[in-house]
């Protein structure tokens, strides 16, 4: 039945299991309201005084009030995340990265989501496309923020031919209705060679600052391209002087914005500076870290974490052979980062190597998306030491499981050697080093 949400679980000791909410209960409504989706059972259950009504599993409904501070949870959780059906993409991008995977894979890996439950849940992208004027209603409503966007243009009819949807440049009028409602968002901009960059990227950058202050930050992160684009829309890589020209516009827009509202606002990925062969930009040049996720300023913070903890800590003696797997792009900057931490413990011999993308091609060359099968290939035989150190990103979130469904026993025995996974931080690289984590 619709808007009749099953209790999955209760947490021992919330506020729920003291009012005798079991798994299997229904959750009807809160304070007289019926609960759509996460979207109204957050802005509500928010409440200090607060009404539920229950149905148990013989049909006996509860009415249950509860006093409670301001904010805190019932320790409840329903059999779906959002109490709602997923949104699907309904977008053909020509820059889709799940459009550019093989067959054959895990299927939840196909499924495209543009739900915008999900930017506000868990910091997802969205398009608007997919999005109602009953969701932006909520969302400005309940002021459920922050929403990320998916610009990758400004120009409409651009829009609609890069996200192949008549509607897509229609959908970026509920930009102006979440900028008028005072909802902060970012955004990001994947930029395709001879598509939207060049004047079209001007054109973006001028209009996204309109939405100042609300709009925090925007990032421009190069497409991702596979082998596996047959029959797809012919983009081609950029090069070393696309990278450069890329980085003139961005740094240009960024001294003009700082002087005007003390932000450098639009940010590029990480990628840009490393095909550019230019210097990343200083901590304070990435206003607060606003678009990790999208691979903006991730191996600055690293570095720096990784050189305050390097600071804090006396070298020693200690013995220890080990080896760490990398991508193509985060590899010479860890190069560096290690043969800084061997000064200081030089009996420690550390094989640091490049894993080559084979399986999605070599454009490809962050480390999140390296398969357990290209690790267990190209390092079969190598100086692997006593431990194999590998970044969690390479996993899937929570899982022991690479994207090809290789798992880190899998790795483990065809290499013949026990698999790390180290954490994200510049000081958990340096205790997997030394063997503190």
């Amino acid at each position: 039945m619709k808007h009749e949400h099953i209790v999955s679980t209760v947490h021992p000791g919330s506020i729920g299991e003291e009012m005798g909410i079991e798994p299997g209960d229904r959750l009807l409504a809160i304070n007289g309201n019926t609960i759509e989706d996460v979207f109204d059972y957050h802005y509500y259950v928010d409440d200090e005084n607060i009404v539920l009504l229950i149905e148990k599993p013989d049909g006996e409904q509860w009415e249950l009030e509860i006093e409670k501070d301001e904010d805190e949870g019932l320790g409840l959780e329903f059999g779906q995340s959002l109490m709602d059906e997923y949104r699907s993409c309904r977008n053909k991008c020509m820059f889709c990265f799940i459009d550019q995977m093989p067959a054959g894979m895990r299927e939840t890996l196909y499924f495209k989501d543009d739900d915008s439950r999900l930017s506000f849940l868990q910091g997802n992208y969205i398009t608007l496309t997919n999005m109602s004027d009953h969701d932006v209603e909520r969302i400005v409503k309940y002021h459920l923020e922050p929403i990320n966007i998916s610009f990758h243009t400004t120009n409409p009819e651009l829009r609609c031919k890069m996200l192949h949807n008549r509607f897509a440049g229609d959908a970026l009028k509920k930009v102006d209705i979440l900028y008028q409602g005072g909802i902060e968002m970012n955004g990001q901009i994947v930029l395709c060679k001879g598509v939207n960059d060049g004047a079209e990227l001007e054109r973006s950058i001028r209009d996204l600052t309109g939405y100042l202050p609300y709009l925090k930050s925007v990032s421009v992160v190069p497409v991702g391209l596979t082998k596996f684009r047959d029959g797809l829309y012919p983009l081609e890589p950029f090069t070393k002087d696309d990278a450069k020209e890329v980085l003139r516009v961005i740094h240009k827009w960024q001294e003009q914005i700082y002087e005007a509202h003390g932000i450098h606002f639009i940010h590029a990925g990480d990628e840009w500076y490393i095909l550019a062969g230019e210097e990343l930009p200083r901590e304070e040049r990435y206003d607060g870290y606003l678009q990790l996720e999208n691979g903006v300023g991730m191996l600055r913070l690293l570095m720096d974490e990784f050189g305050e903890g390097l600071e804090r800590i006396k070298g020693d003696d200690r013995k220890r052979e080990l080896s760490f797997a990398t991508g193509r792009l985060a590899y010479p900057y860890l190069e560096r980062m290690l043969s800084r931490l061997k000064e200081k413990f030089p009996n420690i011999t550390l094989h640091l190597y490049e894993v080559r993308n084979d399986f999605f091609g070599e454009l490809i060359t962050v480390s999140g998306l390296i398969t357990g099968q290209d690790l267990a290939a190209q390092l079969k035989g190598r100086e692997l030491g006593d431990t194999l150190l590998i970044p969690c990103n390479m996993l899937r979130t929570g899982e022991d499981v690479f994207l090809d469904d290789f798992t880190v026993k899998d790795v483990e025995k065809a290499l013949q050697v026990p698999v790390d996974i180290v954490k994200s931080s510049g000081q958990d690289l340096i205790d997997a080093v030394l063997g503190r984590n």
